[in-house]
């Protein structure tokens, strides 16, 4: 049997949860930059004995809290998410030990073994994101994979979105009848795009 990707989507509202990045270098601040692109109003705390001008910006920019201090798993309280990503291999790997004592989520950047969850490849259009995953087994993958989706889903989707949740909420009856009604008028979209591709 063909191995497959076991991994479950969920959508986090960051803006109701902390967050914790440890580092404050390259690799930090890529993290920090992909969270803030996708979900621009995420609580986030970053702890580091140094911190990279773009770091200190990006910070600025989205009300970032900056800590300049040696991590200590008393940074862990009241965090729901941490994301380790320092140069020290073994300051990622207590820092993944002390999050799992303390029943955190964790992802130690680069190495898939010490993650709970991966950062995929996101693409926004409005209201509409797509998340992709390779497992963890190739980023650039979902690199290129995004790359297609920004280029396929049409600028205009959100229009599509807000059409529908206002028809949607004019619908009488029950939650089934609601379903099958939005699947009757839904369904037009796929046929008639195999129509235009024929």
């Amino acid at each position: 049997m063909n191995e497959r990707n076991n991994l479950y989507p969920i959508f986090i509202k960051m803006h109701s949860i902390n967050t914790l990045i440890v580092g404050g270098g390259y690799v930090a601040l890529e993290k920090l930059t992909f969270l803030l692109k996708s979900s621009p109003n995420a609580k986030v705390t970053m702890v580091a004995n140094f911190f990279r001008p773009d770091v200190i910006t990006l910070a600025k920019q989205f009300d970032v809290k900056l800590v300049k201090m040696s991590y200590h798993d008393s940074f862990l309280i009241d965090q729901d998410l941490v994301i380790a990503a320092t140069d020290k291999p073994e300051v990622n790997q207590q820092i993944y030990n002390d999050a799992k004592a303390n029943h955190i989520l964790v992802n130690v950047a680069d190495t898939p073994e010490l993650c709970d969850f991966y950062l995929g490849g996101i693409v926004t259009k409005g209201h509409v994101k797509v998340a992709i995953s390779t497992n963890g087994k190739s980023p650039t993958t979902a690199k290129r994979l995004r790359q297609f989706f920004e280029d396929v889903i049409p600028e205009n989707i959100d229009d599509l979105v807000q059409n529908l949740n206002r028809f949607r909420k004019t619908i009488k009856g029950d939650f089934e009848h609601k379903v099958q009604t939005l699947n009757n008028v839904t369904k037009t979209l796929i046929s008639d795009k195999n129509r235009y591709n024929d």
